[in-house]
């Protein structure tokens, strides 16, 4: 039996088996919600009958990685103790996932036995999967891992090589993509070096060329209209029509109109497709905005997020972009219904017994149905074959509340053979993006004191401020209110809609006409949907 002191002082007995025995400590990290913390990995080998124990609340891939660790540290040439080791991941009372803790157990382990001297990455985080072959796998949450190593002073990051593009975006710390653990080992002992891996931003943020343009929707110019209305300020749409009007073609193109992310809502929608592992390989940024289409049957916890250990869901996906809903109906209805807070609040907040997370959910919400089962209500040239009772299940499953929430309500009739076969094409995405991005420009520098970024987004007391109208404005939304019954909500949106109006126009003030275009924009729900 012998004493050892660290380097704090700690006095700990060991004993001498052809190799010393110590305490290590090893650095690394994890994900709660979008954001990170640092997990401190401590490794004891103590004398007794050969184990291996991880504490520390670890579950699923952390319990299994003794395996991983075991075969990785014998077929990359090193000595496996036969011991009681024991590894603990501090603070011990969150529960820890994931495959990312491999790594630094390793590491522990072979500076608990001597073979790395421990003082030399003390100011060092280290993640990574490790194969049984001592290759080092990418993990998933490692953006937001870098934005915690970087605000706690740390020096570097060791990480696999997959994953050193989105976190080389943060600057001010050292990023160190690795391959295998043999080569991390001789980094850290001072027999190899590494070359820090950096990434240039201004690169990132290029505009793709786009693959879907507006000029390819024929017809349909006043569909076009509410969509670069809803593209300038930010607000949710709905589109209703037959089959085959252009409803999807639609949707899938609102995202060439809409501004690229600047840097901020850049890194906050990038943390979550990193915590999901949805970072296309080789890209360090999510530069433009995410178009989500979900498909009829997911599950709520698949839309706003949740499970047993909570994870986001497509209305955080969705972030800073555009969520789509195709065939709004066929959904469940309790999974719609759910859809009603985060539209108001912008946030998705998760409680379970252990733990409470907040996910961003700030998405424009795209929706489209059928007016009928059969989809050919109303339609000229088609006879609907629906029943009234079932033409009034159908509807019902949209309930009023959820509707009040979607700011334009939009028909979209049938495209006629003349604008199928005209030759001259609408306005292309680019000049369209060019006014909306106009529209924006004046709705930053309105809203520039407050947290708010689009006129969708201004509450009451903004809309007070903002939104003022003169009395024939008035007059005329006083009417709309009256005759088609419309909510208290519905009165806000028909101003922010008037407001956005106003901007496309460079108006500084709302007038009737602006009014007038919004009203017509909120008499779906009522004329149709009831």
């Amino acid at each position: 039996m012998i004493t050892v002191k660290d380097k704090n002082g700690n006095v700990y007995d060991k004993y001498l088996n052809g190799l010393l025995y110590m305490l290590a400590r090893i650095l690394s990290s994890a994900v709660i919600g979008i954001d990170a913390y640092i997990v401190e990995v401590e490794v004891d080998i103590s004398r007794g009958l050969p184990s291996f124990a991880t504490v520390g609340l670890p579950e699923g891939a952390v319990r299994e990685s003794k395996e991983r660790v075991k075969a990785a540290i014998k077929n990359s040439g090193y000595h496996f103790p036969s011991d009681r080791i024991t590894v603990n991941l501090a603070p011990a009372d969150i529960k820890k996932e994931g495959s990312a803790f491999d790594l630094p157990m390793a590491l522990g382990i072979l500076a608990a036995t001597g073979l790395v001297e421990k003082t030399g990455f003390s100011d060092y985080l280290f993640l990574g999967e490790l194969s049984l072959d001592g290759r080092v796998r990418p993990v998933k949450g490692v953006l937001p891992i870098a934005i915690a190593a970087k605000n706690e002073g740390l020096s570097g990051i060791f990480l696999p090589l997959e994953n050193a593009p989105e976190a080389g975006v943060v600057k001010g710390i050292n990023i160190y993509p690795v391959d295998t653990l043999s080569q991390v080992v001789e980094a850290v002992i001072g027999i190899s070096g590494i070359r820090p891996f950096n990434v240039d931003i201004n690169m990132l943020f290029t505009r793709p060329e786009l693959e879907a343009d507006f000029t390819d929707v024929r017809g349909q110019e006043n569909a076009k209209r509410a969509m670069e209305i809803s593209a300038a300020g930010g607000h949710n749409l709905i589109m209703i029509g037959p089959p085959g009007s252009g409803k999807t073609m639609l949707a899938r193109r609102l995202a060439t109109i809409l501004p690229n992310l600047t840097f901020d809502e850049s890194l906050e929608t990038s943390k979550i497709y990193s915590i999901m592992g949805l970072m296309p390989q080789g890209c360090g940024l999510i530069t433009t905005r995410p178009f989500r289409a979900p498909h009829h049957t997911v599950s709520d916890a698949g839309l706003i997020g949740g499970g047993q250990n909570p994870r986001p869901g497509e209305v955080s996906i969705a972030h800073n972009g555009v969520l789509f809903l195709d065939e709004l109906p066929e959904f469940r209805k309790n999974v719609l219904e759910v859809l009603r807070q985060p539209m108001e609040d912008r946030y998705v907040t998760i409680s379970r017994a252990n733990s409470t997370v907040t996910y961003p959910a700030n998405f424009m919400l795209v929706a489209a149905m059928n007016p009928c089962p059969c989809g050919y209500l109303g339609d000229p040239k088609r006879e609907c074959t629906c029943s009234l009772v079932q033409i009034q299940r159908y509807r019902s499953k949209i309930s009023g509340p959820l509707m009040d929430r979607i700011d334009i309500h939009l028909e979209v009739p049938s495209v006629p053979y003349k604008d199928l076969s005209a030759i001259h094409d609408g306005a292309s995405s680019e000049e369209i993006l060019e006014r909306v991005m106009k529209a924006r420009a004046i709705q930053n520098r309105r809203l520039h004191r407050t947290k708010i970024h689009t006129n969708a987004d201004m509450n009451g007391r903004h809309i007070k401020q903002f939104c003022k109208i003169d009395e024939e404005s008035g007059f005329l939304l006083e009417k709309a209110m009256e005759k088609f019954g419309l909510s208290a909500r519905a009165h806000a949106r028909i101003l922010k809609i008037a407001r956005t109006i106003a901007d496309l126009e460079e108006d500084s003030e709302v007038t009737a006409h602006h009014v007038a275009e919004a009203i017509q924009y909120r008499t779906l729900d009522r004329r149709v949907l009831r």
